[in-house]
């Protein structure tokens, strides 16, 4: 019998990290947990945690790193019980004061990244499996200032639901998990180092990254579409769907 793997991308640091410690307290762990990120140190030093955890150094926004991985994958030939997708970035700013690139490399990673590993790991999956993509209430709502951020995460809900779906018949169940600010390093290096943690209500609002995680795989085992993590943002999504969005934008910014 193949080996059972979890796969977990951007596990180096922030809400991946603490999937990894969730998961690794976890009854139903799998035998080896793929902890994929562009930090091997960061990994290395994860690895410590535990022996099933296995290192694999990605940057799945590069087209060559995203071929080695899926070498390994083929190699393997593992059974895949869990994927999650936690590999993600943003840039805070107006798109006419942000470079291009940032606009590319944001939907490369958050966008086309998770869509594209995500379809080459369906074939290792079986009955049973479950896949967790990391969006967030962002997706909500257009957010100015952080428009190609929120635009990504609307994406990964959307893509999400259907392919929750399209894998129904399969017996394998996806997540999409939406929380709201989230106390990890993501806003440092959002504003380019300009504040390392979250100003005005967002600090209020701010939630914790392990009990993020603990409760994503609980909404996961449960088989939810979508789970939106916190009070004030199931409030936010429910008042997404009943006021007009350009009244909810002169309310918040």
């Amino acid at each position: 019998m193949n080996e059972t793997v979890a796969i977990i991308t951007g596990a180096s640091s922030g809400i991946g990290k603490s999937m990894v410690k969730a998961l690794i307290n976890s009854p139903d762990c799998p035998k080896q947990i793929w902890v994929i990120a562009r930090r091997i140190d960061r990994l290395e030093e994860l690895g410590k945690l535990s022996e099933r955890i296995i290192p694999v150094k990605a940057d799945l926004s590069d087209s060559s790193d995203m071929g080695k991985v899926l070498d390994l994958l083929k190699d393997k030939n593992p059974d895949v019980r869990l994927l999650v997708n936690s590999a993600g970035m943003g840039r805070r700013g107006n798109i006419e004061d942000r470079p291009s690139s940032d606009i590319s490399d944001v939907l490369e990673l958050n966008c086309v990244a998770l869509s594209v590993f995500t379809a080459e790991v369906l074939p290792f999956m079986s009955r049973g499996a479950r896949i967790i993509n990391l969006a967030s209430s962002a997706a909500f709502l257009p957010q100015p200032g952080f428009a190609v951020y929120a635009a990504s995460k609307s994406y990964v809900v959307s893509f999400s639901r259907a392919l929750s779906r399209e894998l129904k018949p399969r017996g394998i169940k996806v997540t999409a998990v939406c929380p709201g600010p989230v106390d990890t390093e993501f806003n440092g290096l959002a504003t380019d180092g300009r504040s390392s943690g979250f100003t005005g209500f967002r600090r209020l609002l701010a939630a914790d990254a392990d009990k993020l995680a603990s409760a994503s795989f609980k909404a996961s085992g449960r088989g939810r579409v979508l789970f939106v993590y916190g009070f004030s943002q199931k409030a936010l999504h429910v008042a997404s769907k009943i006021l007009p969005v350009g009244l909810l934008l002169k309310l918040i910014y």
